[in-house]
């Protein structure tokens, strides 16, 4: 009878390409709130892979708002709350008349800049806005009231509130 001693043999190493510098931890069963798969994981309501939405500044904000009445996509009492003073008066008068209501191509807007009145409670906003080739401006104005509410107190669309 001939015995054949077994060479001593090495465990084997893990790939290079797969080799792990931390240990691996035990992956759960089940994610939290139930069986895995049947919601995704993150505060109720979110999904994991969508961004928080992005908040735009107050006086974009306002020029989005103040665009889509102007353009007829919105009736003017929608500003009723958001409006002071003057403000809203000139947004009946000058609605009806303004040439962003046309039935060409939807007005967009393309920039909005703000001016802070460092003595009061004020903001004084300027946009460009665009009708296919054609670039109108807008001024408006913004005041805090004692609610600390931002309003709009004034509304300018190319010279048209000043003599309507």
């Amino acid at each position: 009878m001939t015995t054949t001693s077994a060479a001593p043999t090495t465990p084997p190493q893990p790939h290079p390409a797969k080799a792990s510098t931390r240990p691996r931890a035990p992956r759960p069963r089940t994610a939290p709130g139930g069986p895995a798969g049947t919601r995704p994981r993150g505060p109720a309501g979110t999904h994991p892979r969508t961004a928080p939405p992005r908040t735009l500044p107050l006086h974009t904000v306002f020029a989005e708002r103040l665009l889509a009445v102007l353009s007829g996509e919105r009736p003017v009492h929608w500003m009723l709350g958001h409006t002071v003073g003057e403000a809203y008066e000139q947004l009946v008068r000058i609605a009806p008349e303004t040439p962003l209501r046309s039935l060409g191509p939807r007005p967009v807007l393309r920039r909005c800049s703000v001016q802070v009145d460092a003595g009061r409670a004020a903001v004084e906003a300027f946009a460009t806005i665009a009708t296919g080739p054609r670039v109108r401006a807008m001024a408006f104005r913004l005041e805090r009231g004692a609610d600390q509410r931002w309003r709009c107190a004034a509304v300018e669309l190319d010279g048209l509130a000043r003599h309507a």
